[in-house]
């Protein structure tokens, strides 16, 4: 199709030719901390960084990190939840030269010592918490790795929360040695605040490595230059008319790690003077004490996180006056939530968009005060073009309301897979990303999604890989066939179903499944539902088909909406 449109439908003031400076990342807080040197960067946990407090931190880190020898072309990962020091050494690792790779901490040891051979990773750094450090601990001897920088929590609390915290909460920490592969925190910011200057080419340095699993469920490295990821920071923040430079409070509840909060929670809002209430993770009394004490005006999400906060039942008691857009991302969000959760508090607005790891991630939204269309995914943010091609012949572009394949070009594209020029090759013709996902564009430039080619399942934003839990079962002695599916779960968007079949003479119960799986899966990866069946579908060559049973969960979902309506489906498996 040619023209663009969805010109017509932007907001006020904002032109799609509208320039975006490509600057390297360090400096969006560093201007920042010119601007507004006293205000609140990010509060944590009851204590607050100013802009000029988390610069300093930033600085003090790089220095450190140079002093282990971070420069150009060393990668650097970040195994953290949610909490200051991921903001300071994300920042800093830039600002020395380096690469940052991003962990979840939701992953299995296979799936960690995987990617740091990957992705080249030389240091790490996490927390001294029992959840995380002694899975990094084993990744460090049997890896590439050659320093962990370790820190607690106890680092960015106040004094007085410092001390409580070692007094009552040493059960949480493990035992770190004290040797030359172990770094402390406080080490790391100790070694002064002047590191070496570092040129950066925004266009061609690689900021960060951002893993995915891409088409075919293989993880793999996208490659984010410093320009993708501050102009997709750029493109996100003017999107909003409303949003309020220096004064916006953004609440930070998804995880830093994946890249959807990366940019819209922690660049943007760095970018715009904003205030991260940062989460270790979302729970949801928490989040609302948090959104009314700070006054919270800013709330990015996925779907299940805006289906808890509606369902609670004491939702009233909390102030979320202050409270003016929702971004909703990671998951479809259905209609009936987006209605609810407005009409539950007014004045708010539940924006959905769209975005892929690839493109730093951000492509299309909806616009915030203008139209936004049931079941669309809304119109190409600035800068940016979605273009439909033919499934089997990217050459050929579909016209308006054709289905084909979802293509995006614009400046915030990755420049690559990390070492898989072939993988590359596949999603990257000539400026097009394709993005492998089904849909159209209506006349009026608005897109929408019916079908995704990918087999990932999207678990409250999480991606969740069937291979990967299909491989981690057939360990399993009694188990001789599975199929793992997506099925629709009206809290978390998507949950994974396993249909497996047991080898004859052989028992097998879904409790002793699911236990068996725990030392195997990270706990996002964890089947919710688990069927037995004597046999599997398969196509005419004799390969599972996953079509037919996506097909009967879908049916009777549907049947399950239509009789009884949402049934929120409680924590546990099987």
């Amino acid at each position: 199709m040619s023209g663009q449109p969805w010109l017509k439908h932007y907001p006020e003031g904002l032109d799609w030719h509208m320039p975006i400076e490509a600057r390297p990342l360090p400096e969006i807080l560093e201007n920042a901390a010119e601007k507004w040197p006293d205000a609140p960067h990010m509060t944590f946990m009851g204590r607050s960084f100013t802009y000029r407090e988390s610069l300093r931190l930033v600085r003090r880190a790089a220095k450190g990190f140079q002093a282990l020898g971070v420069k150009k072309g060393v990668h650097v990962g970040l195994y953290l939840p949610n909490c200051p020091q991921f903001v300071i050494c994300y920042y800093a690792i830039l600002m020395a030269g380096g690469t940052v790779v991003n962990f979840s901490p939701l992953y299995s040891e296979p799936e960690l010592l995987a990617q740091v051979e990957d992705s080249e990773t030389e240091i790490m750094v996490t927390l001294d918490l029992k959840q995380l450090y002694p899975n990094m601990a084993k990744v460090l001897a049997a890896s590439s790795l050659h320093t962990l920088v370790v820190s607690s929590l106890a680092d960015v609390l106040s004094p007085l929360k410092a001390l409580a915290f070692r007094l009552f909460k040493s059960s949480m920490v493990s035992d770190v040695p004290d040797n030359a592969a172990h770094v402390r925190y406080s080490w790391l910011v100790g070694q002064g605040e002047d590191p070496a200057p570092v040129t950066i080419d925004a266009h061609e340095d690689v900021a960060v490595l951002q893993y995915t699993g891409g088409t075919t469920g293989t993880p793999k490295g996208a490659m984010l230059t410093h320009a993708n990821l501050s102009i997709n920071a750029a493109q996100t923040l003017h999107w909003d008319p409303s949003f309020k430079q220096g004064e916006e409070v953004m609440m930070g509840a998804l995880p830093l790690f994946h890249v959807f909060a990366m940019t819209l929670v922690m660049n943007s809002s760095t970018l715009g003077g904003g205030n991260i209430v940062l989460m270790p993770k979302f729970e949801l009394e928490e989040a609302l004490k948090l959104a009314s004490r700070h006054k919270v005006t800013l709330m990015p999400g996925v779907p299940s996180m805006f289906t808890a906060i509606m369902n609670h039942p004491n939702l009233a008691k909390y102030d979320l006056s202050a409270l003016k857009n929702c971004f909703s991302g990671g998951a479809p969000l259905p209609l009936e939530v987006k209605k609810r959760f407005e009409a539950l508090i007014p004045g708010v607005v539940v924006n959905e968009g769209y975005g892929l790891t690839e493109s730093s991630p951000t492509v299309c939204v909806n616009p915030i005060y203008g139209t936004q269309k049931s079941g669309s995914i809304g119109i190409p943010i600035f800068g940016t073009d979605i273009i439909i091609v033919d499934r089997d012949d990217p050459s050929k572009h579909m016209p308006v309301m054709e289905v084909g394949e979802i293509c995006v070009r614009g400046p915030q594209v990755m420049k690559g897979y990390w070492h898989n020029l072939e993988a590359t090759a596949k999603v990257i013709i000539g400026d097009l990303l394709r993005t492998g996902d089904i849909g159209y564009m209506d006349e009026e430039g608005y897109v929408f999604i019916i079908d995704r080619e990918k087999d990932m399942i999207l678990v409250g934003g999480f991606n969740v890989f069937p291979r990967n839990v299909e491989e981690a079962i057939y360990k399993h002695s009694a188990v001789q066939e599975v199929t793992v599916i997506g099925v629709p779960d009206s809290y978390r968007g998507e949950v994974p179903k396993a249909f497996v079949v047991v080898k004859k003479d052989h028992q097998l119960t879904a409790d002793e499944l699911v236990a068996f799986l725990r030392g195997h899966l990270g706990k996002h990866e964890m089947p919710r539902q688990i069927e037995f069946r004597d046999s599997l579908p398969k196509t005419m060559v004799g390969k599972l088909s996953k079509k037919e049973l996506v097909e009967e969960e879908r049916a009777k979902y549907e049947a399950a909406m239509t009789t009884n309506g949402p049934v929120p489906v409680k924590d546990g498996t099987a």
